[in-house]
């Protein structure tokens, strides 16, 4: 682990050297500077563009008020860095007025100029947009990043105030600023120690006393779970404290301390804090307004909420893809605009051809609830068929389900059309819901409580949802809901989330997804500080 350690009074000597670093505006502005700067800025089409339209005048080296405002302002957000888990020597500042004070001659200001531009542009997209591609992490990260035009983003800070533009770059959802502030937390914590021995059993249970007992005790209260107690046995105190941080962690809260709860007990705080560091880039990656209304699935957690102005107004259990390959739930956004009460279910080609196809082939009457439709649109008999001429090539029909309590897809999905066929759905298998994790399905999600949540959505445009949804179920007929206010949807995977009171949540990492990106990140310069004191 690296430890690194800046000192704010390091701000105020930058922009000392700064100040007396910087060349005067007739050097600055002469036509050798100009033709380094046009030179410097050529391999970058935005920049060139931005110094173009300004006539290649300085917006960093000279010695004018606004530039030396421009200097402290990027200096101060680069000193503030670290506290955004940004790549350490990427931005470091003394690196940067190390090269100011360097920069003597006309090319030399010229060039430094355009590198303070790219390093602004550079800052400006790490943390307000995040450091990664996420679609070079996993094929699962399909999210379509907010990514700020560079040419736009570089005019827009020319024309504003230096200090508000910068400050205004990161991520202003409370959770972002939850997120630093237990960065923090974590950061001091391990510069104590952390949480101190391990436990050395696999599993404990209540009543027990031996020295894992002990080891489980000790690490309970430097976590803030239990108070201080001379306790030897596992006794109701520490039953009640393994049952808090068991709902801290997504587990089944019996007050047990299993393998699977040992084992996140056992989990380093240093692991703790890359998943909150993941958390503040993929918070970073949805930088944008959510919606007042909007569906958050948390893929990690298995639940969907519906949130109203930054308040949960409805939860429900959920259950998500399997972790194998093409199901997988991937994660993106996108905008929910009706759903389908009695839906039929247009099995995917990939189940057809590659689970039911083979059962064919061993029997035409196999899985009878499907109905085989040709070309056509028209049912075929299966009496008639020898399905072992064809394979997931040549397979020419398609498979559908019609309406039925039996239907894969129940009574009721919810639909954000997109190119993955993922959506909301109801589900007749009720059983897979008790399980702690829930992953289990083919990529979409199932609700555990979708009438409810129909119900929810109808409220704000029927006056009486639940006996219209009834209704129109008792039809049997599939029938299409418009939603007169369509609503966004968010398939996200956090790890590690806050909440606006209580313990900052931790869930697995149910795809491996955020071990990618914490390797990534790491290969990107970010490091895990340590705060002493």
């Amino acid at each position: 682990m690296t430890f690194v350690k800046r000192f704010s009074i390091w701000g105020f000597l930058a922009y000392l050297m700064v100040s007396l670093a910087a060349p005067t505006p007739v050097a600055a502005q002469s036509l050798g500077f100009k033709q380094a700067v046009a030179e410097a800025a050529s391999q970058d089409k935005d920049i060139a563009a931005f110094y173009k339209e300004i006539g290649y005048k300085p917006i960093w080296t000279s010695s004018s008020r606004a530039d030396r405002k421009r200097r402290e302002a990027f200096l101060t957000a680069l000193e503030m860095a670290p506290s955004h888990a940004l790549p350490t020597e990427r931005y470091n500042p003394e690196k940067v007025v190390a090269a100011m004070r360097a920069a003597r001659s006309d090319r030399d200001r010229g060039a430094l100029e355009v590198e303070l531009s790219r390093l602004f542009l550079q800052y400006a997209r790490d943390v307000q947009t995040g450091i990664l591609n996420p679609r070079r992490i996993d094929e699962g990260l399909v999210r379509e990043v907010p990514l700020r035009p560079r040419l736009a983003t570089l005019a827009a800070f020319h024309k504003s105030s230096a200090q508000g533009f910068l400050k205004a770059l990161p991520p202003k959802s409370p959770e972002y600023a939850r997120l630093m502030k237990e960065k923090m937390q974590f950061q001091k914590l391990i510069g104590r120690g952390g949480w101190g021995d391990k436990v050395s059993a696999k599993s404990l249970k209540p009543g027990a006393s031996n020295t894992s007992v002990l080891q489980l005790r000790n690490r309970l209260i430097a976590m803030g779970y239990l108070s201080r107690t001379p306790t030897t046995t596992y006794d109701t105190a520490m039953t009640a404290a393994v049952k808090a941080f068991q709902k801290d962690h997504g587990l089944f809260d019996d007050g047990v301390a299993g393998a699977r709860t040992m084992e996140a007990i056992n989990t380093t705080a240093a692991t703790r804090l890359s998943q909150i560091v993941v958390a503040m880039e993929r918070e970073r990656w949805i930088n944008m307004p959510l919606g007042k209304r909007h569906v958050w699935v948390n893929l990690t957690d298995f639940h969907a909420r519906i949130v109203d102005n930054g308040k949960i107004t409805f939860q429900t259990r959920s259950v998500v893809g399997a972790n194998v390959s093409e199901r997988r739930t991937p994660e993106f956004s996108d905008v929910m605009d009706h759903m389908v009460i009695n839906p039929t279910w247009n099995v995917p080609r990939s189940i057809a051809t590659k689970e039911y196809l083979p059962l064919l082939k061993e029997n035409p009457f196999a899985v009878s609830n499907l109905n085989i439709i040709d070309v056509r649109g028209q049912v075929v008999s299966r009496g008639d068929m020898d399905f072992s001429e064809y394979d997931e090539t040549n397979f020419p029909y398609d498979m559908k389900e019609p309406p039925s309590q039996g239907n894969a897809l129940g009574l009721v999905k919810f639909m954000f059309p997109n190119r993955y066929n993922i959506y909301l759905h109801d589900t007749p298998a009720k059983s897979l819901f008790g399980r702690e994790k829930r992953a289990f399905s083919h990529g979409c999600v199932r609700l555990r409580d979708p009438f409810d949540f129909a119900y929810e959505l109808l409220s704000k445009q029927e006056r009486d949802p639940v006996g219209f949804f009834k209704a129109t179920l008792q039809t049997g007929r599939e029938s299409f809901v418009t939603l007169k206010e369509p609503v966004r949807v968010h398939l996200v995977y956090r790890t590690a989330f806050t909440q606006p009171k209580g313990n900052v949540q931790f869930r697995g990492d149910v795809y491996g997804r955020d071990r990618a990106i914490w390797r990534a990140l790491s290969d990107a310069g970010v490091v895990l500080s340590a705060v002493r004191g």
